[in-house]
């Protein structure tokens, strides 16, 4: 095992590329629920927003087959360009790759649909170029669950490294005692975590005795005689 291969992400050394969160492509996702997947990815878009992290949004045949992309994801970055391609593999663009290249790092991270298709051959291509792949594989979807797994496969065999969103935002944190993001990370896991989030929630309201974060305060209604 190599040195890179067990490097931890950081926010200097990151690089994000989301490709294809397109309507026409989410239509043929199976793998994953898709309101779960539009949650995933856009915690890690605003996970790699927290810490800076150079991230480049590419579409496919956005007017004529795909439709634009989610407005949820653009609504994260809503001052991106999106680089807009013919090719599935959209490392055969060369505004993808000199984005990519522009940034200097070598820790590519990959969201996208379809994992068999477009994330799969990003993958390869970059690999061959002498970048270090993440997919983080609950941001991705493919067409079935075998098309998916079979294509994670194909990818981890290859040395792609999977990904979970919040094991990406975590790892980048790191530390609690980095305080600048820690806010930032807690408003992530409370808005998309599940479980975690409301932990969190618990913990600050009933153990830390610390008011609600709900935008408007509510008053408890109580029964005569409570």
């Amino acid at each position: 095992m190599t040195k890179d291969m067990i490097e931890l992400l950081t926010p200097e050394n990151s690089v994000l590329l989301f490709i294809d969160h397109q309507p026409q492509m989410a239509f043929g996702v199976v793998n994953i629920d898709r309101q779960m997947l539009k949650n995933n990815v856009v915690a890690l878009a605003k996970s790699a927003k927290v810490f800076n992290v150079p991230t480049f949004l590419t579409t496919v045949e956005t007017e004529s087959f795909s439709g634009p992309m989610w407005p949820e994801l653009l609504d994260v970055y809503p001052d991106a360009d999106l680089i807009e391609r013919t090719s599935m593999n959209s490392w055969d663009d060369v505004n993808v790759r000199e984005a990519i290249g522009g940034t200097k790092r070598k820790k590519l991270i990959l969201s996208g649909l379809w994992t068999e298709v477009c994330i799969n051959l990003c993958a390869f291509s970059a690999m061959a170029d002498g970048y270090q792949v993440y997919v983080v594989e609950d941001a991705c979807g493919g067409t079935s669950e075998v098309a998916h797994r079979a294509a994670m496969d194909r990818m981890i065999q290859a040395g792609v490294r999977p990904m979970t969103w919040q094991q990406t935002l975590l790892e980048w944190q790191r530390d609690w005692a980095r305080r600048e993001t820690y806010d930032a990370v807690l408003s992530v896991v409370t808005e998309h975590s599940g479980a975690y989030g409301m932990g969190v929630d618990y913990a600050y309201t009933m153990v830390h005795e610390a008011p609600s974060r709900a935008a408007t305060p509510h008053k408890l209604v109580r029964a005569a005689g409570k």
